[in-house]
């Protein structure tokens, strides 16, 4: 059993939400959590670097020089790879990083990373989290007041645009809705910050 502590917006404890022992996974999914990082990590790769082919680089097909008697090395073309402007040996082509992960795998992932975070005690409740208009200050105020300074990970059911326009411009801050947080995230973020129904959400996502 892993308790939640819950806080207001000046920083004072109000109480704990007890976690189940039954819902958190700590025994198996190590590799499931290593194979989902490394999935969403190569999604986020471009895979557009591109060298040139001996066929692609410009220039004409006639031998450079005569192939005996000149006493310089034999020389079909200048596009070959060990001449300057000529192509690229076992250069970088466009590609596909993308690495298939089942759904199995990957609920166990987020089930480990999370519970590993409730375990942590990572993980806390803030209430109110909202804010009418842009309050950039407020909001830097309320993470001031629950003693942080590092990277924070705030999940809330419902992203509004107040507390979007009071978030984005805060460094090492990333917002995000319960339903849309995976495995990397939680990993990166050392201390998530949640309203009670965005963790009322990622405790039916570690629902079995």
């Amino acid at each position: 059993m892993s308790m939640v502590k819950k806080y207001n917006a000046v920083g004072n404890a109000t109480g704990e939400i007890e976690v189940p022992a039954g819902l958190l996974e700590m025994e198996k999914g190590a590799q499931a959590v290593h194979d989902a990082v490394v999935a969403l990590t190569n999604a986020r790769r471009a895979g557009t670097a591109c060298t040139l082919q001996k066929g692609e680089v410009a220039g004409s097909g006639k031998k450079p020089w005569k192939q005996k008697g000149t006493g310089r090395a034999r020389a079909g073309y200048r596009q070959s790879t060990i001449w300057r402007g000529g192509a690229t040996t076992f250069g970088p082509r466009p590609r596909d990083f993308a690495v298939k992960v089942n759904k199995k795998v990957s609920k166990l992932a987020f089930r480990r990373a999370l519970s590993e975070a409730l375990s942590a005690g990572a993980v806390r409740v803030v209430e109110p989290l909202a804010f009418e208009g842009p309050k950039t200050k407020a909001f830097a105020a309320l993470l001031k007041a629950q003693g942080l300074r590092g990277p924070v990970l705030v999940v809330v059911d419902t992203v509004e645009r107040g507390l979007a326009l009071s978030v984005r411009n805060v460094p090492l801050v990333e917002l995000v809705r319960a339903a849309d947080v995976n495995v990397y995230q939680l990993l990166r973020y050392p201390v998530v910050l949640a309203n009670s129904a965005g963790l009322e959400q990622l405790m039916a996502r570690l629902a079995k």
